[in-house]
């Protein structure tokens, strides 16, 4: 079954290793295959990973978009020992993470390091009001 993916004017994808940037109308595309997808909202961008949790967001992302994704754990597991060290109440959103990575499952192992940025910025909100 194919996914369907509709783009907003100006929106972008990336499928696989190509940047797809729609026109300016509304397009709906239909994508059989097993090639890496992500839309425009999904994507973090070097130059916006400025926090640690972002930073292990970015390399499970590179992770998720690589050929052998396996050449990122170095860093991802570097990054991991840090954070869990600063903050031991993120190591169960990390434990998400690595379980769906362990598994290969890279889109949902994506989508719990959303849940991990999400909780820090949680973090940095309460230290700030607080």
């Amino acid at each position: 079954m194919a996914l369907k993916v509709e783009l907003k004017p100006g929106e972008r994808i990336i499928l696989g290793e190509s940047v797809i940037t729609n026109d300016s109308q509304r397009t709906r595309l239909f994508i059989e295959g097993t090639a890496p997808i992500l839309r425009e909202k999904d994507i973090m961008r070097v130059e916006e990973a400025d926090s640690p949790c972002k930073k292990i967001y970015l390399v499970v992302q590179m992770m998720y978009l690589a050929a052998d994704p396996s050449k990122h754990h170095d860093l991802y597991f570097e990054l991991v020992k840090d954070v869990s060290e600063a903050a031991p109440s993120v190591v169960p959103l990390i434990d998400a993470v690595n379980n769906r990575i362990l598994t290969g499952e890279m889109y949902k192992a994506l989508k719990e390091a959303r849940k991990l940025v999400d909780y820090e910025q949680e973090l940095i909100a309460n230290v700030k009001s607080g």
